[in-house]
């Protein structure tokens, strides 16, 4: 079940581990877009991508622990951070306590969902999941303004999963682990979804009842909180790119 990653180290570990999944699995964009992790302690600081660096360059160390105010607590050149991750990153942990990480992309899919009207479709039973689950926010440009913060928040209610209008797709979870995982189911929703619309057909959508018990299977069975797909993850970045941990 849940690993409590106390140690910051671990958390580095972890976190720079997702950054390379992301664009091992093509859900990078450039250098924009970043995750975030708690670092332990009573203080809010947390962990982000020095901006410039692609993700499949992030390795642990090269991590910058930012405040709650966007500054970074070391004096490296490279500790320069992006105004708008932190601007979202931050009003996620500052309102959830759980959000121990938060995931934000901007991937041709989760685009391409985030200007359709109706949202996630649940048309298969990965994005079945997230029925009921999924929360919004409306576009309101670069998140570069501060006071959108408290927009963020509100839209994103008690859920762990955003889809942002006209911009990507966020989530969030009590380890790096499960916040990966909810994207990773996240944005092979939105895959299947740009794909099914692209057939030609009509689409044929279950009932809410088999939707909602989906879902249901999904919490009770709690598969982006097992670690088993998150340690064969690992097992692999070791196999190819062994340096994330350093």
């Amino acid at each position: 079940m849940l690993s409590d990653a106390s140690d910051e180290w671990d958390i580095r570990c972890d976190l720079a581990a997702a950054y390379r999944l992301i664009a091992h699995f093509g859900m990078d964009d450039l250098i924009s877009t970043h995750l975030s992790a708690r670092v332990p302690g009573e203080a809010h600081r947390f962990l982000l991508n020095p901006y410039g660096i692609m993700f499949d360059e992030i390795t642990a160390s090269s991590l910058v622990v930012v405040d709650l105010e966007g500054h970074a607590l070391q004096k490296e050149d490279e500790a320069k951070v992006n105004n708008a991750g932190f601007t979202i990153h931050s009003a996620v942990h500052m309102a959830r306590q759980d959000a121990h990480c938060v995931i934000h992309t901007h991937t041709l899919a989760g685009m391409g969902v985030a200007a359709q009207e109706q949202g996630l479709l649940p048309l298969n039973q990965k994005s079945m999941c997230f029925y009921g689950g999924i929360s919004y926010h409306e576009y309101e440009g670069v998140a570069l303004d501060l006071n959108e913060r408290e927009r963020l928040v509100r839209d994103l209610g008690d859920k762990d999963v955003m889809i942002l209008r006209h911009h990507g797709l966020l989530t969030l979870g009590r380890t790096v682990s499960e916040a990966f995982l909810n994207m990773y189911l996240l944005e092979q929703s939105c895959r299947v979804q740009i794909a099914a619309m692209q057939g030609g057909h009509k689409i044929v959508l279950p009932s809410d009842r088999v939707a909602a018990h989906t879902a249901e299977q999904f919490q009770r069975e709690g598969y982006n909180r097992n670690l088993r797909p998150w340690t064969a993850l690992k097992r692999r970045l070791d196999r190819i790119s062994p340096d994330y941990a350093t």
